[in-house]
């Protein structure tokens, strides 16, 4: 048994729906109804302790830490990043657990309002919709329900697959905020967001896919998921890749790289603006890599796969191949927001719906 299905099987036994729902509402209920500097303290030491305890997510974490330090995974800053991300991931998993106690006022009060309103003009300049495009990195759930308070028709994919009673219970709450969720299968209602020039957002830092578009990220060929330069290209939408990260104030600082236009579906156009994601993503987690709470591989594990994205980048933008391995999909995955911290869904065939 691999070590990818050793940790997918749990995600797939459906009896454990029901338990899992009434554990998240209990944890909720109580994350809000005790101090949260004593639920960070807690879950934030909880995380430390499972990155000391699991080999497998230690290996993971810390080659992926180690790309971004420049260093190798089993140097001693490397393992110091990794435990303050548990850590901040801890502090994270509380915000989401105490977000249904708070109103949708309180939630976006998370995030500067006047800077949001900076967005608009973007959006408004675009022909299509505006595709948001996220990292694990900061609060999502702030920013989603920041932008819904201000009136604005926000969408974001998640997976309803791994987790779908605890789907149900974040879209409820999201939903009470304004912000739709859609499910990752669902491209006929994800085009139509665009098409009706709305607002997407979609997660980019899923993990390492050999069916995704190659890019160089931290100086290391890796993808990044075909999904947001795909939808961009056929519905003239734009794409912005947003940074967020938690300030001294508790509040949570939003940027953003410029809008980012794909003129075409060809290879060479879906290989240039997603390298342009890869590069904003890039800075974003080198600004706050301890707020970066990715803890599956996002790189390839061999030199072999390595040279090979090289080569296949190299193709696409000479025009001598495509950006997207054949024979996988039609339509590319478009990178799931996740209630959860589950596996990625696997690819599947998905023409675009007429």
């Amino acid at each position: 048994m691999t070590e990818r299905r050793r940790l997918e099987a749990p995600h797939k036994r459906q009896d454990r729906g029901p338990r899992v729902l009434e554990k998240g509402r209990a944890t909720s209920w109580l994350l809000g109804h005790v101090p949260e500097v004593l639920g960070r303290g807690v879950v934030g030491t909880g995380g430390q302790l499972s990155y000391l305890a699991w080999p497998t997510k230690r290996r993971w974490s810390n080659e992926n830490f180690g790309h971004v330090l420049g260093l190798p995974p089993d140097h001693p800053r490397v393992r110091r990043l990794a435990l303050a991300a548990y850590r901040e991931y801890g502090r994270y998993l509380v915000e989401l657990m105490r977000l249904p106690t708070l109103g949708p006022e309180k939630v976006a009060r998370l995030v500067d309002t006047n800077v949001l309103d900076q967005i608009q003009p973007i959006w408004q300049e675009s022909k299509g919709g505006l595709i948001l495009a996220v990292a694990h990195l900061g609060n999502n759930e702030a920013v989603a329900a920041g932008i819904a308070e201000r009136g604005w028709p926000i969408s974001v994919v998640a997976d309803d697959t791994s987790f779908p009673e605890m789907f149900e219970l974040l879209r409820r709450q999201r939903e009470s905020w304004g912000v739709h969720i859609i499910g990752w299968r669902n491209l006929r209602e994800i085009y139509a967001v665009l098409r009706r020039r709305e607002l997407l957002g979609l997660l980019i830092d899923w993990g390492y896919r050999e069916d995704g578009i190659p890019v160089c990220l931290f100086d290391a060929w890796t993808t990044l998921p075909a999904g947001p330069a795909t939808l961009a290209a056929r519905t003239d939408s734009r794409i912005l890749t947003i940074s967020i990260r938690r300030g001294k104030d508790g509040r949570f600082d939003i940027g953003w790289s410029e809008p980012i236009e794909v003129a075409s579906s060809e290879p060479a156009e879906l290989v240039r603006a997603t390298q342009a994601m890869a590069d904003a993503l890039q800075a974003a987690i080198g600004a706050a890599p301890e707020q970066w709470y990715n803890f599956k591989p996002l790189w390839p594990a061999t030199r072999e796969e390595s040279l090979e994205l090289e080569r296949r980048a190299a193709a696409a933008l000479a025009g001598t191949g495509p950006a997207i391995v054949e024979g996988t999909m039609s339509e590319p995955p478009v990178g799931p927001a996740s209630p959860g911290r589950q596996a990625a869904p696997a690819a599947k065939p998905a023409p675009e719906p007429s």
